[in-house]
């Protein structure tokens, strides 16, 4: 008898409207603590190689900013890159991105950079946006629904990178936004690892099913894994590591088929 196969899984659907109010709140609030930082807080280090404060926030400003620059240009003819492939490209393009950053946080005051990208957010990204419209992208071109989502990931993570940076920070993320950034990640797990044997949960925003082997099919699950969603976010950016969450109870992992380690980061 041939074994079970798993059914292909529906993409998700995202509101372009929800997501493009949720990055500019998010954007708007890292602008208003990244103004209010001292010279000596800029200059503290990060957890992202030797990057400070200051070229992270910058870099802040070059994910973001690529919404209005890519959206004053003509439309190109179509949508090339899914959504679900876009994780595997980030890693290569990010020495071009550091590289980057340097040459942009020197460049101009941080005030000057962040109000040229919302200037362009508010010509370029008014209310009611198409989010069909094909967008170019470094790594390709996507509709700008999906693009809001990978900006949702840069804000999500950047903004937990700054408030590791500097833990007074206590800059919230935005609900929307954290909530599509949690669940993008975990379908870019699934797609990473197709298959029905171990249930990922991360409440209250996503419940994927993931690993080849046995799939489950009624009560509990053999193969649990469950976190809470910035720690998700950490694991699959790469600024947690599997057995450290382990080993600080930040995720829970039950059955033979629950370890992850092998599968993250999701993204660079």
């Amino acid at each position: 008898m041939a074994p079970p196969r798993t059914p292909k899984k529906r993409a998700r659907s995202y509101d372009a409207e929800k997501l493009r109010t949720a990055v500019l709140a998010q954007f708007a609030a890292v602008r208003e603590a990244v103004e209010a930082l001292t010279p000596e807080q800029l200059a503290a280090p990060t957890r992202l190689g030797d990057w400070t404060v200051r070229e992270l926030a910058a870099h802040v400003t070059m994910a973001v900013g690529m919404l209005p620059r890519g959206l004053a240009e003509p439309a190109p003819a179509r949508a090339d890159l899914a959504l679900l492939d876009y994780p595997s490209l980030t890693a290569p393009a990010a020495p071009a991105i550091a590289t980057g950053v340097r040459e942009l946080a020197d460049s101009a005051p941080l005030s000057e950079l962040y109000a040229r990208v919302a200037a362009g957010l508010d010509t370029y990204l008014p209310p009611g946006v198409d989010g069909a419209r094909p967008v170019a992208h470094r790594v390709g071109t996507m509709t700008l629904t999906d693009v809001l989502v990978t900006r949702a990931v840069e804000l999500a993570v950047h903004t937990d990178d700054l408030n590791d940076a500097l833990p007074a920070l206590g800059l919230p993320v935005e609900r929307q936004l954290l909530a599509a950034a949690t669940r993008f990640l975990a379908d870019a797990l699934a797609a990473k690892a197709p298959g029905g044997s171990t249930e990922v949960r991360i409440p209250p925003f996503a419940v994927v099913q993931c690993v080849e082997g046995p799939r489950h099919t009624r009560g509990t699950p053999p193969n649990v894994v469950e976190t809470d969603p910035l720690t998700w976010i950490r694991l699959a950016t790469g600024r947690t590591a599997w057995k450290t969450a382990l080993d600080d109870a930040l995720v829970s992992a039950s059955g033979e088929r629950a370890d992850l380690a092998a599968l993250l980061p999701i993204m660079a």
